[in-house]
């Protein structure tokens, strides 16, 4: 079975199970299309009890995709330019300090709360496992996920005020939480004893300025080739080329992909990029280009988290611990964002209940599951990705569900 095979599937599972979402079950897309795969690859594991064709096929495609590598190295790209293309630069400008420190304080203090929490739920457990390894795990759950976050916001009701600072916050935090997920996996990976960190946090400094810097060169480029004509066809195929050769770039340079494509989106999303580089007709078939890859991909990437569970080693104590490891991830998350809200809230008039909302409504996904694929066995990868996925789906659809509910909830009470 080769790639296109392989590709064809998953675009025939991912329509099918999307049409049967919008037909009957009416879910958001992201959410529907998590719960369809998990039910289906559940009836997959019952009918193998009797004929085990379809399991095999199903583990077959799930095997053949280095699904770290095709989201992180490629799909992220894409997904990260189109949340950007389509995000207020003016609203964003305005809340960009605490954005910003949500983005960067934020996720370390999470990475640490959440790395000693996982090591102290470990240890009650009879669990031994080394605390720089739990602080890897830390780092992966941390980011929240622009994926999951935009998907839901769309259609949760979210105060305007409170969804830019969220979606601002997903958009940025990946790349920075992907450098650090990268920064501790170095340090455990026992590339020593003589582990430097002035040359880490060097490293960690040209991952996050080197890909601002590059996104804000490819914003910049891409802009001035747009404006230089009015054809809209070619101008959508130059946005194109633009995530393309900057992934391709960025990857070569050794600077965050993510980062870049989210500064380039922004730029060529942004008021003065629409008002001069883009006549009406460019607008809408730009705008709808990349509302449309980033559906399909959605679709595609929603369908494969579900069937990662075929890749899980389902011990019941690491199922426990993931269980117990989902309050203790949201507690920690409030506690990270209460300093940052308590600097900006009264300059920037925020929402009343914001550190509640941006916790509750800052789901992880499926960014958190690939960094968890890249963990070696020699740092307990079957049991932090099983809690990895636990934490993850109940963020998915229990949060994703009820996130909208909340914010009508606090709205009475308020």
């Amino acid at each position: 079975m080769d790639y296109f095979v392989i590709a064809s599937a998953l675009v025939f599972i991912s329509a099918f199970f999307g049409y049967l979402n919008v037909r009957f079950i009416k879910l958001p897309n992201t959410i529907g299309l998590t719960v369809i795969t998990i039910v289906f690859t559940f009836g997959v594991f019952a009918l193998s009890y009797v004929d085990d064709t379809l399991l095999e096929a199903e583990r077959y495609i799930i095997t053949q995709i280095d699904f770290r590598s095709v989201l992180l190295d490629i799909m992220l790209s894409f997904l990260l330019f189109a949340g950007a293309l389509h995000t207020d630069v003016q609203k964003l400008k305005e809340q960009r300090w605490p954005v910003l420190v949500f983005a960067t304080f934020g996720v370390l203090v999470s990475t640490f709360l959440i790395g000693a929490g996982a090591y102290l739920v470990l240890e009650f457990m009879g669990l031994n496992i080394p605390f720089i390894y739990c602080l890897l795990f830390g780092a992966l759950i941390s980011p929240t996920d622009p994926i999951a976050v935009l998907g839901v916001l769309k259609k949760a009701g979210v105060p305007k005020k409170l969804e830019i600072k969220i979606t601002g916050e997903s958009l940025f935090n990946d790349g920075v939480g992907v450098v650090i997920f990268l920064t501790i996996f170095g340090l455990a990976s026992g590339t020593g004893n003589d582990f430097d960190w002035s040359e880490t946090l060097g490293l960690f400094a040209e991952e996050v300025i080197g890909g601002l810097m590059l996104g804000a060169l490819l914003g910049f480029i891409t802009f001035r080739l747009m404006k230089s004509i009015d054809d809209y066809d070619m101008e959508v195929i130059i946005t194109l080329a633009t995530v393309m050769t900057g992934t391709v770039v960025a990857q070569y340079l050794h600077v965050s992909a993510p980062l870049a494509m989210v500064l380039a989106g922004l730029i060529v999303g942004g008021k003065r990029s629409r008002d001069q580089a883009m006549s009406g007709k460019t607008e809408n078939y730009v705008d709808k280009f990349w509302e449309l890859i980033d559906i399909l991909l959605n679709t595609i990437l929603f369908v494969l988290i579900g069937m990662e569970i075929l890749v899980l080693d389902l011990e019941p104590e690491y199922i426990i611990a993931g269980l117990i490891m989902i309050p203790v991830a949201l507690l920690c998350r409030y506690l990270s964002l209460i300093v940052p809200v308590n600097l900006f809230k009264k300059r920037l008039d925020f929402v009343p209940n914001t550190t509640l909302l941006m916790t509750w409504g800052g789901l992880r996904g499926a960014i958190s599951i690939a960094l968890a694929l890249g963990l070696s066995e020699g740092m307990h990868r079957n049991l932090f990705l099983v809690i990895t996925y636990v934490v993850v789906i109940f963020s998915i659809i229990v949060q994703g569900l009820t996130v909208g509910k909340l914010v009508k909830k606090l709205e009475r009470i308020g």
